[in-house]
């Protein structure tokens, strides 16, 4: 019974509520917004992998409805939709991708799903050029896929984000000051932590200024910040390399006197032991390119704190230190006002 009189008194509430507004309407009012109207009223933006949902949201700020689709620490090469990942994509008003054939599934879901004002932003295709494309060990030329992964070079971040707040304040130009101001303070971000990597790589001896990874990850890095990556464990189908593609890496290892090898978050090996213990180097802290460290809510989950987890666990084995990164806040810098 009490119960019943519950739902009673609820559904008396709600009825009240639509007479008054409904008598609010008809008196020219405006009805005043709830939660889920001014939420339904946000842009719905789906991304990729996690450093690009970072990204977006230090733009995007609360103004967008942002839902990221590829779990950290999953493989995002071989990631494919969850049938509620699709229903995401079909109900988004933006796509926002990495682009260079990383997220096939997504591009091919957002082009199936027939919603004409649906726009899809491929971040890394309007940062370079295809001649600028890096074809390499594990992304071999002959495979037509480039190696995708630009956000490491934090140059080609700052742009991600720039191409992401150009897209924002053009479909949503009633919130274009709050982008804008968003992004100004995310890039000043990006260009300290930019300029503190150049300082911090130039501590390592030149002669130790090399990589040799598990993931192909770096290669655009390493140009931006006068690294050489002299190769890279894991071939280009994702799987084990060979014995004799180990027994090459052990001879270029001793040939290129290469103090470290680093291992991935995502593809966890103990092929990266065997070679490191033949070749007499050690095997280093875990190198992220595309899961955030620490837990969700935590000021370092951002892309900003994973950038600076791998300078302390790339440049400090090195030889190098990262004094020059110490005053740097990884923590979201975007205002939460609506």
């Amino acid at each position: 019974m009490a119960n019943a009189k519950a739902i009673g008194i609820i559904a008396a509430i709600v009825v009240v509520a639509a007479i008054i507004g409904v008598a609010a309407m008809s008196a020219g009012a405006n009805p005043v917004p709830t939660p889920a109207s001014v939420e339904s009223e946000k842009l719905a933006v789906v991304t990729s992998v996690a450093p690009i949902t970072n990204i977006v949201r230090n733009v995007g700020g609360d103004r967008i409805q942002l839902t990221g689709l590829v779990p950290e620490g999953v493989n995002s090469h071989t990631f494919e939709l969850a049938p509620s990942d699709s229903i995401a994509v079909g109900k988004a008003d933006l796509v926002i991708i990495n682009g260079l054939h990383l997220e096939t599934d997504i591009e091919r879901v957002a082009q199936a799903a027939g919603k004409p004002d649906l726009q899809i932003l491929r971040l890394a295709d309007s940062t370079i050029t295809r001649d600028q494309w890096v074809f390499d060990f594990s992304f071999p030329e002959e495979g037509g896929d480039p190696n995708p992964h630009l956000w490491l070079n934090v140059a080609h971040a700052i742009k991600y984000a720039q191409l992401v707040r150009d897209k924002l304040v053009e479909m949503d130009p009633g919130n274009a000051d709050y982008y804008r101001a968003n992004a100004d303070r995310y890039l000043a971000l990006l260009q300290r932590l930019d300029q503190g990597i150049m300082a911090s790589v130039q501590t390592i001896p030149a002669e130790q200024r090399k990589l040799l990874t598990y993931h192909d990850s770096w290669a655009y890095f390493a140009p931006r910040y006068g690294m050489k990556v002299i190769g890279a464990v894991q071939p280009s189908d994702f799987g084990e390399p060979t014995p004799q593609e180990v027994a090459s890496i052990i001879d270029q290892i001793r040939q290129e006197k290469v103090p470290a090898i680093f291992a991935s978050e995502v593809f966890q090996s103990k092929v990266v032991d065997q070679i490191a213990k033949e070749a007499n180097v050690q095997v280093v802290e875990t190198l992220r390119d595309d899961a955030l460290p620490g837990n969700a809510g935590e000021p370092g989950h951002t892309y900003v704190g994973m950038m600076l987890e791998n300078m302390r666990n790339m440049i400090v084995p090195l030889g190098g230190n990262v004094d020059a990164l110490s005053d740097i806040d990884p923590a979201d810098t975007y205002t939460g006002d609506l």
